[in-house]
């Protein structure tokens, strides 16, 4: 039982206690979680993986993440945005995703929203909501990770503002915290002068 301080791993290193419990997680904490991601795609996908993920655990949609990519065409932005109805009825029967109706139909509009937008522009418009790295000290525990924050609200807003869905205060910061920008590894985490 850990109280919310980095704990060892089976190599001896020092991580946030999140990632140690199945490979699948230290893998994605070692090798991609708080680490910068730029590029609209991949941030469509991040965007719509962290939707999918709310009210579920982070490792369902992990374990996914390949049956994802194979159903929404690599989260590519203009592909996704031509899917038909009967790419929306594959998608409600596909076993390698979540079936949700609500999140399926979020992520084929925001897939139609986006492909409007100007190259770079929702990159530009996420990273413009990076808070100040130097201001924020690191947290100690998880317990000093925040689930929102002015930032995130803030980015939630712009994004609505812009005709996206699923994309509230929350799921804003889960993806602020995957795409580095903010780094919420524990201040005695091995990865938190890496990310």
């Amino acid at each position: 039982m850990s109280d919310g301080t980095a704990l060892a791993g089976a190599d001896g290193a020092l991580r946030c206690p999140w990632a140690l419990s199945t490979p699948d997680y230290v893998t994605y904490h070692d090798e991609e979680w708080g680490r910068p991601v730029h590029g609209d795609d991949a941030l469509f996908e991040r965007l719509s993986l962290e939707a999918f993920q709310s009210g579920l655990s982070w490792i369902t949609i992990l374990r996914r993440r390949a049956g994802f990519r194979a159903a929404f065409a690599g989260f590519e932005i203009a592909s996704v945005a031509v899917f038909t109805d009967e790419d929306r009825e594959r998608l409600l029967t596909d076993p390698g995703i979540i079936r949700n109706r609500a999140k399926i139909d979020a992520t084929l509009a925001n897939a139609r929203v986006l492909a409007e937008w100007a190259p770079g522009d929702l990159d530009e418009l996420i990273w413009s909501h990076a808070p100040d790295r130097a201001g924020r000290p690191a947290p100690k525990t998880l317990a000093d990770v925040p689930a929102v924050t002015d930032e995130s609200t803030a980015l939630s807003k712009a994004l609505k503002k812009r005709g996206l869905r699923f994309v509230g205060p929350t799921t804003a910061y889960a993806l602020m915290q995957a795409c580095g920008l903010v780094d919420d590894h524990l201040a005695s985490c091995v990865r938190r002068s890496a990310a």
